[in-house]
């Protein structure tokens, strides 16, 4: 112990920010200091007024930009964050039967929480071992939930949609991969997420995407007979977000954060210059590791390999928690794997706010760790 309470990494190798955690993750000091700056005129007012609904509308019509959605597609939004979703997504999207692939905790709860709703049927749930992702099946459900990367590991599927016969839609957890990774609207009807990963900003709101196909299904399911609470009423979210608000008090410091975050990626190339970010960044991380003698990826496959998520396996001769420690006694945070996978390992994300010059620090300041405790 006393060696890891006295271990200090130079100062040249540390990365000028350490802040490498899978969410919340890295928030631009030039997006807090823009807050700041609007902090009497905009933190502290109604979000019934102008100043936040302008806002709001900037967020809309930034992700629109961003992810060149078709025109009838809608941004909706509301308080919580993607757990709080798939809560909604039982109550406002899925009819009676939906399909889940399963391939670690986040993917694992929404279909839990279908599994516990008393209104819809039993899911289908194909599942596979960690590390690995399953492919959806044909199947007469009424929609298919998918994760874009399974944040828990490290693993990402691509994203397509199995027929355009049947009126399925496609729901996909996008919570870490939104602004990272390209996606292409036809392959989905509902491309949900939370913005306190690639969109730097604080968590408290969920947003989503939604296709007509998806809008016609909120719709519908709000003029049957079920019973939604209106906290969790998509078609409430929906009439709110038309008129660029929520249906109750949201964070105003996360909307602001988000915004600026949206119109940084799109002033600079949009989604090809964030993912192309991500993609440089990732790619270090899995060399890296792959020509270390004491590291490797976690995701054996190379194309599941999220490249905004990245996991990495140390050798039993290193203990991952002792690697930790001594990062974060230096200034390098939140880079431990996933707690309920139990392995020895480390979980860094290379969202797009990162920059590249701090992740080869990374590597430099792993090195000198790991070579000191051999």
């Amino acid at each position: 112990m006393a060696l890891v309470e006295n271990f200090t990494i130079p100062k040249n190798l540390l990365p000028s920010d350490g802040r490498f955690g899978s969410g919340p993750s890295l928030v631009r000091p030039d997006a807090v200091d823009a807050l700041a700056e609007l902090s009497k005129t905009y933190l502290g007012t109604s979000h019934r007024q102008d100043p936040v609904k302008n806002m709001v509308g900037r967020l809309r019509n930034g992700l629109s930009q961003l992810f060149s959605l078709p025109e009838d597609w809608e941004i909706i939004l509301g308080n919580g964050g993607s757990t709080l979703f798939w809560d909604a997504a039982t109550f406002g999207l899925i009819e009676d039967l939906s399909q889940h692939l399963v391939f670690g905790e986040f993917s694992s709860k929404f279909a839990q929480a279908v599994t516990q709703a008393p209104h819809l049927g039993n899911p289908e749930i194909i599942e596979s071992k960690t590390g690995s992702a399953p492919s959806m099946e044909l199947s007469n459900a009424d929609t298919y939930a998918l994760t874009h990367t399974e944040t828990s590991t490290g693993v990402s599927i691509p994203i397509t949609r199995l027929t355009s016969e049947t009126d399925a839609l496609v729901l996909v957890d996008a919570t870490s991969a939104a602004g990272g990774i390209k996606w292409e609207p036809s392959e989905t009807d509902c491309y949900y997420f939370a913005p306190q990963k690639c969109f730097g900003s604080d968590g408290g709101l969920w947003i989503a995407a939604c296709s007509p196909a998806a809008v016609n299904r909120i719709q519908k399911i709000s003029s049957s007979n079920r019973w939604v609470p209106a906290g969790l009423d998509l078609n409430i979210a929906l009439e709110n977000s038309r008129k660029n608000q929520t249906y109750n008090t949201p964070a105003l410091a996360t909307i602001f954060l988000t915004v600026h975050q949206i119109e940084w990626m799109n002033e600079n190339g949009g989604l090809e210059w964030s993912t192309e970010r991500s993609k440089r960044s990732s790619s270090h991380i899995y060399n890296w590791a792959e020509q270390h003698e004491h590291a490797q990826p976690f995701v054996n496959q190379i194309e599941l390999r999220s490249p905004v998520v990245t996991s990495i396996d140390l050798s039993h001769e290193i203990n991952a928690d002792t690697v930790i420690d001594i990062c974060q006694q230096n200034g390098i945070l939140d880079i431990a794997g996933y707690r309920k996978l139990g392995r020895n390992q480390l979980r860094i994300a290379t969202f797009p706010a990162i920059e590249l010059d701090d992740i080869h620090a990374l590597t430099k300041s792993l090195d000198y760790v790991i070579g000191h405790l051999l």
